[in-house]
């Protein structure tokens, strides 16, 4: 579906605060409150927008530790391994990658003793999985949200 630059202002604004009502997008993008439905109901409709969702303090939750652990795996097919590490409390994402890794797995919990548990007993000793490296998060930023550097899109 082509994109214009309004309806990647739409994006960008819900991308930025997913609560937005439909009149306040239309008063951001500069539309009518008809036409900013008509779009959003568009972009849904089309794949584009696939969920509304909030933005959640990992630390306000009481998961005060996040590692990226790198999976490598073989003997089991991947949608599988990746369903039974998707399964595993505190795994937050999985995402299969190119290269010689197959997955790198975001996992954030209460504290390094339930992480170890995770990342050692769970992880390490699931079927399939032939290796593992873990990165305990120290820091993170978020990067630009889709739809915000609208100058850079090639969809136009």
């Amino acid at each position: 579906m082509p994109l214009d630059r309004t309806d990647r202002a739409i994006i960008s604004a819900l991308s930025q605060d997913s609560r937005l009502s439909v009149r306040a997008i239309a008063e951001r993008v500069h539309i009518s409150r008809t036409a900013a439905n008509t779009r959003m109901r568009r972009l849904i409709e089309s794949g584009v927008l696939t969920s509304f969702t909030a933005k959640v303090d990992r630390k306000a939750l009481g998961l005060n530790v996040t590692a990226i652990v790198i999976v490598t795996v073989g003997g089991i097919p991947w949608p599988e391994i990746a369903r039974s590490l998707a399964e595993l409390p505190f795994v937050e994402n999985v995402l299969a990658v190119s290269g010689d890794i197959d997955f790198v797995i975001t996992v954030s919990a209460p504290d390094n003793d339930r992480l170890s548990d995770v990342i050692m007993h769970q992880i390490n000793t699931m079927p399939g999985v032939l290796s593992t490296r873990s990165h305990v998060v120290l820091d993170s930023r978020d990067g630009t949200a889709p739809g915000v550097a609208q100058d850079h899109w090639p969809f136009a």
